[in-house]
This record gives structure tokens, C-alpha cells and sequence, in this order.
């Protein structure tokens, strides 16, 4: 799609607007749960769980959220392990945690009312500019557009950017580009219509261009290469790391947990205490419950995959036959018996504390 003048630039931002809303109309989601009754606050929630993960996953989690916290303010005088335990299994938990002060935020700056200017949104913790666009023009039907994954590699195929949508000339480019084709009207639907096209039709692999109602205008169809858009980001091979986590579970049949630290992986999540080697682990139970394990066996060791290094950790269970009156519950260590507490859990260690005792691999430890 070229332009050489502004009323060229205007009939390409007119096709471009009235082919996708066309589509949308037919072809678009219009049932998913945050489409319903909407409001900045639900808007919002929706779009910070919807960073980095499918809406598939999403929609329980939220449905479970919204009915925990139906209003900002609700969510603003939840406690953190509240939030998280909401959280539970959808990873990037610094979401959360963020959602939570930003919530607070909302009822102490803005009286529980969310600013309808992007400006104002993005001062709110977790919200960048692309956030804030969606939630101002999805919530209050204003013009600003957006730029998420999905809109980026639309509009790097429809006008066939083969530069990494990462490096910021590119991202400055597709900015103008996406800034320039936001039609005045129909603004929430429009916005709704192009992360639809990305998610459902124009994917990352196997583009459904047939069913693309941009097809006779996009660069990269004509080319017969849209997979070659948008150019790849260079991944580096991902490091290997191993740990193991203690099941220490006393006669009572409660679990030990430990609340990790508020910054770094699993921030302010509860935890299985976690070592590099077997003799720091059973030096760590003697020293926290005064006792030495009365049973010992390991279980099967599963991969944990973060943005940046694959974690493989080893269950290591421990039974303390003894009472062990001096381990207290407080605010960084509980005795955790499932379906008691409402915390927020480490992903890992939910499977960990989920998986039957009958299903476990238990090889004792000499044999490690």
C-alpha cells in the first residue's frame, strides 16, 4: 500500500478501516467475557492478563478474578496473597502485583474512577502505551491506537517491514503507521478487529491469508512470503539450571512454605524452599524445624521453562516425625495444608503440592 499524497492517505486509511470493520462485523469475537458490560476496570484487567498469554487461557482466570473483585475498589483492599492466588498458574506474577498498587492508585488518586486520558493510564503501574491506548479507546470509544504483538505483525506484513519490529526505527515506524490508518469513528471496534485479525487469521505461523480480508493489499501476501514477516527476533539458546525444592511435611501433614522476596522470579509468591544440592537441603530442615527428616525420598524431576533460562527441579521429600513447635506461622513461612489457605503459589510448586502421593516417582536420596 503506497501513498504519494494526502488524499491517497486518506482513501488508504478509509479501505483500510472499512475492510477490517466489514470483517469484524462477520467474522470477529464478540462473546469473550470482558466484551460484556464494559467498563475501564474490566478493560483493563483484561488486557494485563492478556499480555503474553492466549485467551483461551485467560478466560477462566479472569472469569474467576471478576467475580472475586467485581470493582476496582474490591480489588484495592484485597491483600497481595489474595491477588496472587487468583494469579496462581498464569505466570509473569509482577502482573499482578501491579494490577494490585495500580487498583490502589485508581481509588486514592482518581477516586476510583480510571482517567480516560492515555496520558493519565500510563502512570498507573504495569500500563505502557499500547495498554493505556486500548483500555482509553475499547472503554470510552476515543481514537489511539494501539501496537501489541498481534498489530505489529499485521501491519509488518500488510506493508512488508522486513526490519525486527523490536529495533525502535521499526516500532517508531509502525506507530505512525497505526496511529495513521485509526479511523474517527468506531474507534472500540476497530481496536477489538485488529488484535482479532492477528490472533485468529494473520498468526505467527500458518497465516490463513485466504480468509484475510486484507489479502489484495497486503505487501506480503503479493510477495508470497508472509511468514518472512515480521523479521524473527534473534533468540539465543536458553541456559540450563537445576534446583531442588523441599517437601517438608510434618506429622500434622502440613507443607512448609517460604515467601520469596517481593523482586526476582516468583516475587512475593509462597515457595518450597529451594536448594542447589542435597546436603544444603537437609542442613536447611535441621536448621528450620530443629529436627532431622525421619523419611527422605525424592520424586521425578520436571523442566520449568522462564523467558530466559529452562529451570529442572527435583522434588525432595521430607518427613519430620517430631512436633516442631518452634516453626511458627508468620509473615514469611507457614505450615500450608492444601485448600486451607487462599496464597499466591509458584507454578512448579502448585504442581508439585497438586500431584498425588500414589502418582510419585520416589527414589531414595543415596540413589540422586
Amino acid at each position: 500500500m503506497k501513498a504519494n499524497s494526502k488524499s491517497s492517505l486518506d482513501s488508504e486509511e478509509a479501505v483500510f478501516a472499512h475492510r477490517l470493520l466489514s470483517w469484524f462485523d462477520e467474522h470477529g469475537r464478540h462473546n469473550l467475557p470482558w466484551q460484556q458490560d464494559i467498563t475501564p476496570y474490566r478493560v483493563w484487567v483484561s488486557e494485563i492478563m492478556l499480555q503474553q498469554t492466549q485467551v483461551s487461557t485467560v478466560i477462566p482466570y479472569y472469569l474467576r478474578f471478576m467475580e472475586s473483585f467485581p470493582y476496582v475498589q474490591d480489588l484495592a483492599a484485597a491483600s497481595e496473597d489474595d491477588v496472587l492466588h487468583h494469579w496462581t498458574g498464569l505466570g509473569y506474577y509482577a502482573r499482578g502485583r501491579n494490577l494490585l498498587r495500580a487498583a490502589k492508585t485508581v481509588v486514592e488518586k482518581f477516586a476510583g474512577q480510571f482517567p480516560s486520558d492515555p496520558a493519565d493510564l500510563e502512570t498507573l503501574p504495569g500500563i505502557g502505551r499500547s495498554t493505556a491506548a486500548a483500555i482509553a479507546s475499547i472503554s470510552f470509544n476515543s481514537r489511539h491506537a494501539i501496537l501489541d504483538g498481534n498489530v505489529k505483525r499485521v501491519l509488518c506484513r500488510v506493508y512488508a517491514i522486513d526490519t525486527s519490529p523490536y529495533e525502535t526505527t521499526t516500532l517508531q515506524r509502525l506507530w505512525d503507521i497505526a496511529d495513521r490508518l485509526m479511523p474517527e469513528s468506531r474507534c472500540a471496534d476497530y481496536t477489538q478487529a485488529i488484535m482479532d485479525l492477528g490472533a485468529t487469521v494473520c498468526t505467527r505461523t500458518k497465516a490463513r491469508c485466504h480468509e484475510c480480508p486484507m489479502q489484495s493489499v497486503c505487501a506480503a501476501f503479493k510477495s508470497g512470503t508472509p511468514a518472512a514477516y515480521p523479521a524473527p527476533r534473534q533468540r539465543k539458546k536458553l541456559p540450563e539450571r537445576r534446583c531442588r525444592m523441599l517437601v517438608i511435611r510434618n506429622p500434622q501433614g502440613e507443607i512448609l512454605l517460604q515467601k520469596r522476596p517481593p523482586q526476582g522470579i516468583w516475587g512475593g509468591l509462597w515457595s518450597l524452599p529451594q536448594f542447589d544440592d542435597q546436603t544444603a537441603a537437609q542442613t536447611h530442615c535441621l536448621d528450620i524445624t530443629g529436627h532431622s527428616p525421619s523419611s527422605e525420598s525424592r520424586g521425578q524431576i520436571f523442566r520449568h521453562t522462564f523467558s530466559h533460562y529452562h529451570l529442572d527441579i527435583e522434588p525432595v521429600y521430607l518427613s519430620i516425625g517430631a512436633a516442631v513447635p518452634e516453626v511458627n506461622d508468620n509473615d514469611v513461612q507457614l505450615w500450608y495444608r492444601p485448600g486451607e489457605h487462599k496464597i499466591g503459589l509458584a507454578a512448579p510448586v502448585k504442581k508439585i503440592l497438586e500431584q498425588p502421593a500414589a502418582t510419585v516417582l520416589q527414589l531414595p536420596l543415596e540413589q540422586a
